[in-house]
């Protein structure tokens, strides 16, 4: 699964809770009590704030992911230099560890 469809996949499920969650705060609406409203108040702000974050976050991997396909297809040579050395240092880093822990 790329990261296009992973950030989709999330925001979905984010739409889908806060739905949810609003959905409770509508059926909870002829509940009284003080308490019960001011729960309702704070989470609606709560939804309210975490799905500005959901976007802002989404946005940002979105940007990202767009930089690093750019940057992969303007120097592709040095990007598979990159991610072979990288390669080369987990395995090297696995193989270490794995040697010391049997030893």
């Amino acid at each position: 699964m790329n990261i296009h469809k992973q950030t989709q996949a999330i925001g979905n499920d984010m739409s889908q809770l806060a739905e949810d969650a609003r959905a409770l705060v509508h059926a909870t609406a002829d509940v009284a009590g003080e308490r019960v409203a001011e729960i309702r108040r704070r989470l609606a702000a709560a939804l309210d704030r975490e799905m500005e974050m959901c976007g802002r976050v989404r946005d940002r991997a979105c940007d990202g992911t767009r930089a690093a396909d750019e940057a992969m297809h303007e120097h592709p040579y040095p990007a598979i230099a990159i991610g072979v050395g990288l390669g080369a240092l987990i395995g090297y880093l696995v193989t270490h560890r794995c040697c010391r822990h049997r030893g």
